[in-house]
Protein backbone atom coordinates (compact mmCIF):
# COMPACT_ATOMS: atom_id res chain seq x y z
CA UNK A 1 0.00 0.00 0.00
CA UNK A 2 3.06 2.22 0.90
CA UNK A 3 4.66 2.00 -2.68
CA UNK A 4 0.86 2.51 -4.32
CA UNK A 5 0.27 5.79 -2.16
CA UNK A 6 3.82 7.27 -3.33
CA UNK A 7 3.03 5.92 -7.02
CA UNK A 8 -0.39 7.49 -6.68
CA UNK A 9 0.80 10.61 -5.13
CA UNK A 10 3.84 11.44 -7.84
CA UNK A 11 2.04 10.33 -11.11
CA UNK A 12 -1.95 10.81 -10.31
CA UNK A 13 -4.19 9.11 -12.73
CA UNK A 14 -1.28 8.37 -14.65
CA UNK A 15 0.00 5.46 -11.67
CA UNK A 16 -0.64 2.62 -13.38
CA UNK A 17 0.79 3.30 -16.28
CA UNK A 18 4.17 3.71 -14.56
CA UNK A 19 3.27 0.81 -12.15
CA UNK A 20 3.41 -1.37 -15.20
CA UNK A 21 6.18 0.58 -16.80
CA UNK A 22 8.30 -0.47 -13.65
CA UNK A 23 7.34 -4.03 -13.43
CA UNK A 24 8.82 -4.37 -17.44
CA UNK A 25 11.79 -3.11 -16.24
CA UNK A 26 12.51 -4.80 -13.48
CA UNK A 27 11.93 -8.18 -15.87
CA UNK A 28 15.72 -7.69 -16.62
CA UNK A 29 18.06 -9.26 -14.11
CA UNK A 30 20.42 -6.83 -12.62
CA UNK A 31 23.05 -8.45 -13.29
CA UNK A 32 22.38 -7.67 -17.12
CA UNK A 33 21.62 -4.27 -16.74
CA UNK A 34 25.07 -3.80 -14.79
CA UNK A 35 27.19 -5.62 -17.07
CA UNK A 36 25.35 -3.63 -20.11
CA UNK A 37 26.65 -0.59 -18.31
CA UNK A 38 29.82 -1.65 -17.57
CA UNK A 39 30.47 -2.78 -21.58
CA UNK A 40 29.01 0.72 -22.04
CA UNK A 41 32.33 2.77 -20.46
CA UNK A 42 35.18 -0.10 -20.21
CA UNK A 43 36.33 1.22 -23.50
CA UNK A 44 37.17 5.01 -22.33
CA UNK A 45 38.25 3.81 -18.57
CA UNK A 46 34.82 5.82 -17.53
CA UNK A 47 33.37 5.75 -14.07
CA UNK A 48 29.98 5.40 -12.88
CA UNK A 49 29.07 6.19 -8.89
CA UNK A 50 25.95 4.30 -7.65
CA UNK A 51 23.83 5.39 -4.67
CA UNK A 52 22.29 2.46 -3.17
CA UNK A 53 19.83 2.07 -0.42
CA UNK A 54 21.56 0.39 1.97
CA UNK A 55 18.86 -2.16 2.87
CA UNK A 56 18.57 -3.24 -0.69
CA UNK A 57 22.21 -3.33 -1.23
CA UNK A 58 22.21 -6.00 2.12
CA UNK A 59 19.85 -8.17 -0.36
CA UNK A 60 22.41 -8.72 -3.18
CA UNK A 61 25.75 -7.82 -1.50
CA UNK A 62 27.82 -9.79 -4.86
CA UNK A 63 26.45 -6.91 -6.95
CA UNK A 64 27.99 -4.44 -4.79
CA UNK A 65 31.40 -5.92 -4.95
CA UNK A 66 30.96 -6.40 -8.70
CA UNK A 67 30.52 -2.83 -8.85
CA UNK A 68 33.44 -2.07 -6.92
CA UNK A 69 35.56 -4.82 -8.77
CA UNK A 70 34.88 -2.91 -12.22
CA UNK A 71 36.45 0.14 -10.62
CA UNK A 72 33.16 1.85 -10.02
CA UNK A 73 31.43 3.93 -7.23
CA UNK A 74 29.16 3.15 -4.02
CA UNK A 75 27.40 5.75 -2.40
CA UNK A 76 24.64 6.04 0.11
CA UNK A 77 21.22 6.41 -0.94
CA UNK A 78 20.18 6.40 2.64
CA UNK A 79 18.56 3.28 5.21
CA UNK A 80 15.41 2.80 3.15
CA UNK A 81 14.12 4.88 0.38
CA UNK A 82 12.08 6.85 2.26
CA UNK A 83 11.35 10.80 1.96
CA UNK A 84 13.87 12.97 4.47
CA UNK A 85 10.95 15.89 4.10
CA UNK A 86 8.79 13.18 5.80
CA UNK A 87 11.31 12.87 9.04
CA UNK A 88 12.69 14.79 11.90
CA UNK A 89 16.23 15.81 11.86
CA UNK A 90 17.05 13.37 14.44
CA UNK A 91 15.63 10.96 12.28
CA UNK A 92 17.13 12.03 8.66
CA UNK A 93 20.38 11.57 10.35
CA UNK A 94 19.57 8.33 11.87
CA UNK A 95 18.36 6.63 8.63
CA UNK A 96 21.61 7.76 7.09
CA UNK A 97 24.04 6.35 10.01
CA UNK A 98 22.02 3.46 9.26
CA UNK A 99 22.95 3.60 5.78
CA UNK A 100 26.70 3.95 6.23
CA UNK A 101 26.84 1.20 8.61
CA UNK A 102 25.51 -1.52 6.35
CA UNK A 103 27.12 -0.53 3.51
CA UNK A 104 30.43 -0.26 5.33
CA UNK A 105 29.98 -3.21 7.51
CA UNK A 106 29.80 -4.93 4.05
CA UNK A 107 33.01 -3.75 3.48
CA UNK A 108 32.44 -0.84 1.53
CA UNK A 109 34.04 2.42 1.48
CA UNK A 110 31.17 5.04 0.98
CA UNK A 111 31.93 9.23 0.67
CA UNK A 112 28.82 10.17 -1.27
CA UNK A 113 24.70 10.90 -0.75
CA UNK A 114 22.11 11.46 -2.88
CA UNK A 115 18.86 11.76 -1.23
CA UNK A 116 15.66 9.90 -2.09
CA UNK A 117 13.78 11.98 -4.47
CA UNK A 118 16.51 14.36 -4.53
CA UNK A 119 14.44 15.69 -1.12
CA UNK A 120 16.65 17.67 1.12
CA UNK A 121 15.89 20.17 3.92
CA UNK A 122 18.27 23.00 4.90
CA UNK A 123 19.32 21.01 8.16
CA UNK A 124 21.23 18.32 5.40
CA UNK A 125 24.31 20.01 4.65
CA UNK A 126 25.27 20.29 8.24
CA UNK A 127 24.36 16.72 8.87
CA UNK A 128 26.18 15.88 5.52
CA UNK A 129 29.36 17.62 7.25
CA UNK A 130 28.61 15.78 10.67
CA UNK A 131 29.13 12.57 9.20
CA UNK A 132 32.34 13.61 7.22
CA UNK A 133 30.51 13.37 3.39
CA UNK A 134 33.29 14.19 0.86
CA UNK A 135 30.61 14.56 -1.70
CA UNK A 136 26.91 15.08 -2.05
CA UNK A 137 24.90 14.62 -5.46
CA UNK A 138 21.59 15.80 -4.82
CA UNK A 139 21.61 19.54 -3.19
CA UNK A 140 22.37 20.46 -6.18
CA UNK A 141 19.34 19.68 -8.33
CA UNK A 142 17.74 22.21 -6.59
CA UNK A 143 16.74 25.15 -9.42
CA UNK A 144 19.60 27.60 -7.86
CA UNK A 145 22.39 25.03 -8.58
CA UNK A 146 21.88 23.30 -11.44
CA UNK A 147 23.18 25.75 -13.99
CA UNK A 148 26.15 25.56 -11.98
CA UNK A 149 29.31 24.49 -13.80
CA UNK A 150 31.43 24.14 -10.56
CA UNK A 151 31.24 22.28 -7.17
CA UNK A 152 30.41 24.14 -4.48
CA UNK A 153 30.09 24.29 -0.72
CA UNK A 154 27.90 25.64 1.67
CA UNK A 155 28.38 28.28 4.82
CA UNK A 156 27.39 26.67 7.76
CA UNK A 157 27.74 29.44 10.46
CA UNK A 158 30.72 30.84 9.33
CA UNK A 159 32.57 27.28 8.73
CA UNK A 160 32.79 26.12 5.10
CA UNK A 161 30.86 22.17 4.68
CA UNK A 162 33.89 19.42 4.35
CA UNK A 163 31.10 18.35 2.21
CA UNK A 164 31.42 19.65 -1.32
CA UNK A 165 27.81 19.89 -3.48
CA UNK A 166 27.69 18.89 -7.28
CA UNK A 167 25.75 20.42 -9.43
CA UNK A 168 22.87 18.09 -11.07
CA UNK A 169 22.11 18.17 -14.85
CA UNK A 170 17.47 18.52 -14.85
CA UNK A 171 17.58 16.09 -17.69
CA UNK A 172 17.37 12.62 -15.96
CA UNK A 173 16.48 9.77 -17.36
CA UNK A 174 12.87 9.28 -15.57
CA UNK A 175 12.18 13.08 -17.33
CA UNK A 176 13.10 12.01 -20.59
CA UNK A 177 11.68 8.15 -20.52
CA UNK A 178 8.68 8.53 -18.09
CA UNK A 179 7.50 11.94 -17.97
CA UNK A 180 8.56 13.23 -21.50
CA UNK A 181 8.03 9.26 -23.59
CA UNK A 182 11.30 10.23 -25.45
CA UNK A 183 13.09 7.66 -27.85
CA UNK A 184 16.65 6.81 -27.43
CA UNK A 185 17.37 8.89 -30.12
CA UNK A 186 16.10 11.91 -28.71
CA UNK A 187 17.35 10.70 -25.28
CA UNK A 188 21.07 10.66 -26.79
CA UNK A 189 20.30 13.93 -29.05
CA UNK A 190 19.48 15.27 -25.53
CA UNK A 191 22.65 14.28 -23.32
CA UNK A 192 25.06 15.20 -26.04
CA UNK A 193 23.56 18.78 -26.23
CA UNK A 194 24.32 19.35 -22.75
CA UNK A 195 27.46 17.62 -23.04
CA UNK A 196 28.65 19.90 -26.04
CA UNK A 197 27.71 23.12 -23.64
CA UNK A 198 30.31 21.54 -20.97
CA UNK A 199 33.11 21.47 -23.50
CA UNK A 200 32.11 24.77 -24.44
CA UNK A 201 32.03 26.35 -20.83
CA UNK A 202 34.51 23.95 -18.80
CA UNK A 203 33.60 22.78 -15.22
CA UNK A 204 31.52 19.82 -13.87
CA UNK A 205 28.52 18.18 -15.51
CA UNK A 206 26.49 15.62 -13.33
CA UNK A 207 23.74 13.07 -14.84
CA UNK A 208 21.60 11.25 -12.75
CA UNK A 209 20.73 7.92 -14.93
CA UNK A 210 19.06 5.25 -12.98
CA UNK A 211 20.50 2.14 -14.62
CA UNK A 212 17.33 0.47 -14.14
CA UNK A 213 16.69 2.48 -17.39
CA UNK A 214 19.44 3.05 -18.47
CA UNK A 215 21.32 -0.28 -18.28
CA UNK A 216 18.52 -1.33 -20.73
CA UNK A 217 18.95 -3.24 -23.84
CA UNK A 218 16.94 -0.18 -25.19
CA UNK A 219 19.01 2.62 -23.54
CA UNK A 220 22.31 1.45 -22.99
CA UNK A 221 23.00 2.72 -26.37
CA UNK A 222 22.38 6.29 -25.21
CA UNK A 223 24.99 5.91 -22.74
CA UNK A 224 28.01 4.60 -25.01
CA UNK A 225 27.27 7.39 -27.03
CA UNK A 226 26.89 9.99 -24.68
CA UNK A 227 30.84 8.49 -23.25
CA UNK A 228 32.17 8.43 -26.32
CA UNK A 229 31.34 12.34 -27.91
CA UNK A 230 32.70 13.43 -24.31
CA UNK A 231 35.26 11.42 -24.48
CA UNK A 232 36.29 12.96 -28.29
CA UNK A 233 35.61 16.57 -26.47
CA UNK A 234 38.03 15.90 -24.05
CA UNK A 235 36.09 15.31 -20.79
CA UNK A 236 37.39 13.37 -17.96
CA UNK A 237 34.75 10.78 -16.38
CA UNK A 238 36.05 9.57 -12.88
CA UNK A 239 33.96 8.86 -10.08
CA UNK A 240 32.87 11.55 -8.10
CA UNK A 241 35.23 11.12 -5.00
CA UNK A 242 38.17 10.98 -8.09
CA UNK A 243 37.20 14.27 -9.31
CA UNK A 244 36.42 15.82 -5.51
CA UNK A 245 39.93 14.71 -4.57
CA UNK A 246 41.38 16.33 -7.39
CA UNK A 247 40.47 19.20 -7.93
CA UNK A 248 40.88 19.96 -4.01
CA UNK A 249 44.73 19.00 -4.38
CA UNK A 250 45.10 20.89 -8.00
CA UNK A 251 42.32 23.04 -8.81
CA UNK A 252 42.11 21.66 -12.20
CA UNK A 253 41.23 18.65 -14.09
CA UNK A 254 43.36 15.51 -14.38
CA UNK A 255 45.61 16.24 -17.85
CA UNK A 256 44.12 18.19 -19.95
CA UNK A 257 40.95 17.64 -19.40
CA UNK A 258 38.48 20.67 -20.92
CA UNK A 259 35.55 19.44 -18.29
CA UNK A 260 35.07 16.90 -16.03
CA UNK A 261 31.52 14.60 -16.46
CA UNK A 262 30.54 12.90 -13.70
CA UNK A 263 27.68 9.64 -14.49
CA UNK A 264 25.52 8.72 -11.66
CA UNK A 265 22.40 6.37 -10.95
CA UNK A 266 20.14 5.57 -8.23
CA UNK A 267 19.78 2.21 -7.56
CA UNK A 268 16.55 1.62 -5.57
CA UNK A 269 15.64 -2.00 -5.83
CA UNK A 270 16.90 -5.12 -7.20
CA UNK A 271 13.91 -6.66 -8.71
CA UNK A 272 10.05 -5.19 -8.54
CA UNK A 273 9.56 -7.03 -5.30
CA UNK A 274 12.01 -4.49 -3.19
CA UNK A 275 9.42 -2.08 -3.46
CA UNK A 276 7.20 -3.81 -0.96
CA UNK A 277 10.03 -5.19 0.89
CA UNK A 278 10.92 -1.24 1.47
CA UNK A 279 7.64 -0.58 3.35
CA UNK A 280 8.55 -3.76 5.76
CA UNK A 281 12.05 -2.14 6.19
CA UNK A 282 10.19 1.58 6.90
CA UNK A 283 8.30 0.29 9.57
CA UNK A 284 11.18 -1.36 11.47
CA UNK A 285 13.46 1.33 10.68
CA UNK A 286 10.72 3.95 12.24
CA UNK A 287 10.05 1.25 15.28
CA UNK A 288 13.77 2.14 16.44
CA UNK A 289 12.99 6.12 16.11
Amino acid sequence: MGYAYQLFRRWGLAAPRQFYRMLRLHNTPFSTILGNIFGALDHYSAKFAFPVVAAVASMRPELIHDIIDEGHEIASHGYNHIRYTTLSEVGRERDLRASLSLLRGMGVRVNGFRAPYDNYTDDMPSILHRLGMAWDGGLGYRPEYRGNRRFFHQDLSGTESVTTFIPLNVWSDDLMIDRMNMQPEQITKRLLMEVDKAAEQGGVLMFDLHPIRIGQSKYVGCLAALVEHASTLGAWIPTPTEAVKHWKEHGQWKGDSTFCLLLTGDIDNWVFADYLRRQIWRSRLLNRA
